[in-house]
C-alpha cells in the first residue's frame, strides 16, 4: 500500500493512493453525501451527482464517488459552489420522485430522505414530470415501484456483480428512463433468482420485499395456532432492526421473548431443522461418496442457489442434494410428528418462518406434504422488526427466554454456524467425520472452511480418506466451479454454494447496512460487517455443550420415534424434495 498526502478542509492527511475522494473522506471522518455509491463491494456510477467537491486546480466540481486522490491534492467539501450544487442535485432527483413518504416501508431507511434533509433540499424547488409508475407485485418475493426510482443503477450493478445474471437494466431514454427486467417483464417472467440483493442496495423505495405480515395477521385472527421458527442468521442481525450495534451478542434470548408477546401459539428454533438437515444431507454425501455415486454432490439449502440451477445448469441436478432446506423439514415435522404427538389436525396449523431471504418467500411455494404447504408465511428479518415495532414492545427492557420446547427443538451448534458462508460445510464435515472413523473430531472446528472470501477450498484427509471440498457464494463465483462439474474437471468432492455473497448473513431481507444511515459504525465495508454478524454464529457456536449434528439429543429421539434412521423411506417422504428442469429463463 503506498501513501499520498491531501488535505481535507486545509487539514492534512495520509490516505491510500488506490482510494477515491469518498473513501478517502470517510477514512479521515467525512462523509460525503453520496446515492449512486455504496460499499458493497465498492461500486460507483457516478450518475447522481450528489457527491459533488471542489478540488483546487480542478476545472469545475468533480464527482467524488470515481475521482482518485493524488499526492498534494486539497479538497473542499464546503465550499459554497460544492454546497449548492450537491443541494440542487438532490432537488432534481426529488423533482420527479414519488414522495409519499408516510406510506413507504422505507421510510427511516431511505437514503433520499436522508441526505435531503443534509443538504437541506427544498422540496418544491423544481417541478419535473414524475418518474413512470410502474408498480409490480406479482411475484412471490420483490416488489419493484419505477415511481421511487432515482435511477442510480446500484441494483443493476449488484444483480451482474453478485449474481452474474444482469435481470435488472435501463430501459428507454430521457424522462422515460425506468429500470426493470428487460422488455419491463414481471420479475416472475423472467430468470430472477428473488436473492434480494438489490434491494438491499436500493436506496430508495423502488424496491422491496414482498410483505406478509398480513398473511400472519389474518391466521392469528382465524384462530389457526400459528407457530414461529426462526433461522440461524435471525439471532445475528435482529438487533440491528433495534438501534443496536452491528455483531452485537446475546440477543436471541430477547428474540423469544418478543415473538411469544406476539402472541404466536409456539416459538420454535429453525436451528434444530439445520441439524436435521446435516443428518440428512451428511449421510446422503457419505452415501454417494462410499458407493461411487454422482459427485462432487452439491448443497441445497439455499434457494437462490437453486433457482441459478435450475434456470442455467439443470443438466446438473443430479449433483444437487435432494434434502429441502432447513426451515421447510422444520415445517413438514411440525405438521407430521409435532401435530400427532399433540394430537392437533395439521390443517390447524399455521407454520410462520422467520428468513434472512427474500427467496425464501418464493421457496415455500415449492413444497407440499400430505396436502398441505411445509412453510404457510414468510418474514424477512424487517419485517419482523415492524411487526415488533408495530405491537409496541420495548426491545431493551425484553427479558431472556426460552424456545418452547414441547417439540423438543434444542438446536446443536452445527445448527448455530448455518447462517454464515462454510457453515453448512463444516457442520457436515462434523458429521461426516464421525460418520466414517466412528470418533469424533477432536478439534470440532474445521477451520479451513471459515472466512469471508466467496470462494474457499479445502483438501481433509478423513481415515486415510483424501476429501476435496469447496464453499462460494454468489452466483458470478459459482459458474466458474459449475462450468468445470460441467465439463467433468472438477476436483471437489463435495460443493456448499450460497446464494448471497457472505452466506445468509448478508441475505436479502437482513437490516440495511448504508454508510450514511449508520453513523455510529466505525466502517462499513462488505467484509467487516459480515465478519461482525458472523462471530455472533460462531460464538453461539463456541458455547454450546453439543456442537454436532449427530449428538443432538432431541434428533436422536426424532429418528427413534419417527424418521428411523437418515434417508429413511419415511425421511425422503418429509425432508427431500425433486427439482424443476430446464425453466423457461423469459416468458
Amino acid at each position: 500500500m503506498s501513501l499520498v498526502n491531501i488535505k481535507i478542509e486545509g487539514i492534512n492527511y495520509q490516505v491510500d493512493s488506490s482510494l477515491t475522494i469518498l473513501e478517502a473522506a470517510r477514512a479521515c471522518g467525512y462523509n460525503i453525501p453520496s446515492l449512486c455509491s455504496f460499499d458493497h463491494d465498492k461500486n460507483n456510477l457516478a450518475s447522481c451527482r450528489v457527491c459533488l467537491v471542489e478540488v483546487k486546480g480542478a476545472r469545475g466540481l468533480v464527482a467524488s464517488c470515481v475521482y482518485p486522490v493524488n499526492e498534494g491534492m486539497e479538497i473542499i467539501i464546503s465550499s459554497p459552489s460544492a454546497i449548492n450544487a450537491r443541494r440542487a442535485s438532490v432537488e432534481l432527483i426529488l423533482s420527479n420522485h414519488n414522495k409519499n413518504c408516510q406510506q413507504c416501508r422505507k421510510n427511516g431507511a431511505c437514503e433520499l430522505l436522508n441526505i435531503a434533509q443534509i443538504v437541506g433540499a427544498r422540496d418544491d424547488k423544481y417541478q419535473g414530470v414524475h418518474s413512470p409508475n410502474t408498480y409490480e407485485d406479482l411475484g412471490d418475493c420483490i416488489v419493484r415501484d419505477t415511481s421511487k426510482c432515482i435511477l442510480c443503477g446500484r441494483c443493476v450493478i449488484r444483480c451482474k456483480e453478485a449474481q452474474g445474471i444482469g435481470i435488472l437494466g435501463l430501459e428507454k431514454r430521457g424522462f422515460n428512463t425506468f429500470v426493470g427486467p428487460a422488455g419491463n417483464k414481471s420479475f416472475k417472467n423472467v430468470p430472477c433468482l428473488n436473492c434480494g440483493q438489490c434491494v438491499n442496495v436500493c436506496p430508495t423505495g423502488a424496491l422491496m420485499e414482498k410483505d406478509e405480515i398480513w398473511r400472519v395477521d389474518s391466521a392469528l385472527r382465524a384462530g389457526k395456532k400459528v407457530i414461529v421458527q426462526t433461522a440461524p442468521a435471525i439471532r445475528a442481525t435482529i438487533a440491528e432492526e433495534f438501534g443496536l450495534p452491528i455483531g452485537t451478542l446475546n440477543q436471541t434470548g430477547k428474540l423469544v421473548a418478543a415473538l411469544h408477546r406476539l402472541g404466536f401459539y409456539r416459538v420454535f428454533d429453525t436451528d434444530y431443522g439445520a441439524d436435521l438437515t446435516i443428518m440428512e444431507e451428511a449421510h446422503e454425501f457419505l452415501e454417494r461418496f462410499t458407493h461411487q455415486g454422482v459427485l462432487p454432490m452439491c448443497t441445497s439449502c439455499s434457494p437462490g442457489w437453486v433457482n441459478y440451477m435450475e434456470y442455467y445448469y439443470s443438466d446438473l441436478m443430479e449433483h444437487v442434494s435432494s434434502c429441502k432446506s432447513p426451515h421447510q423439514m422444520m415445517g413438514a415435522i411440525i405438521k407430521s410428528y409435532y401435530a400427532q404427538k399433540h394430537q392437533i389436525d395439521p390443517q390447524d396449523i399455521y407454520v410462520v418462518s422467520v428468513m434472512p431471504c427474500i427467496c425464501k418467500k418464493g421457496e415455500k411455494e415449492r413444497h407440499i406434504t400430505n396436502g398441505l404447504y411445509d412453510v404457510d408465511a414468510v418474514l424477512t428479518v424487517r419485517e419482523l422488526g415492524r411487526l415488533i415495532r408495530r405491537s409496541g414492545i420495548n426491545w431493551a427492557k425484553l427479558p431472556d427466554e426460552e424456545f418452547d420446547r414441547d417439540l423438543l427443538t434444542d438446536a446443536s451448534g452445527a445448527g448455530h454456524i448455518f447462517g454464515v458462508s462454510g457453515g453448512v460445510m463444516e457442520a457436515a464435515l462434523r458429521t461426516a467425520y464421525q460418520a466414517l472413523t466412528g470418533q469424533e473430531y477432536e478439534k470440532i472446528e474445521f477451520s479451513a472452511v471459515r472466512g469471508i472470501k466467496n470462494t474457499r477450498e479445502a483438501t481433509l484427509n478423513i481415515n486415510g480418506q483424501v476429501i476435496r471440498v469447496a464453499v462460494v457464494s454468489g452466483m458470478a463465483n459459482a459458474k466458474p466451479l459449475l462450468e468445470d462439474i460441467r465439463a467433468g474437471k472438477s476436483p471437489y468432492h463435495f460443493i456448499e454454494l450460497m446464494g448471497c455473497p457472505g452466506g445468509c448473513i448478508n441475505g436479502g431481507g437482513q437490516p440495511y447496512v448504508k454508510p450514511a444511515l449508520l453513523p455510529n459504525e466505525e466502517d462499513n465495508i462488505l467484509a467487516t460487517y459480515l465478519q461482525k454478524r458472523a462471530s455472533v454464529l460462531y460464538n453461539e457456536d463456541s458455547k454450546n455443550l453439543v456442537r454436532q449434528s449427530h449428538n443432538n439429543k432431541d434428533i436422536q429421539t426424532l429418528y427413534r420415534e419417527y424418521l428411523q434412521k437418515p434417508n429413511s423411506h419415511k425421511a425422503h417422504e418429509l425432508l427431500h424434495t425433486s427439482y424443476t428442469k430446464d425453466r423457461v429463463r423469459f416468458k
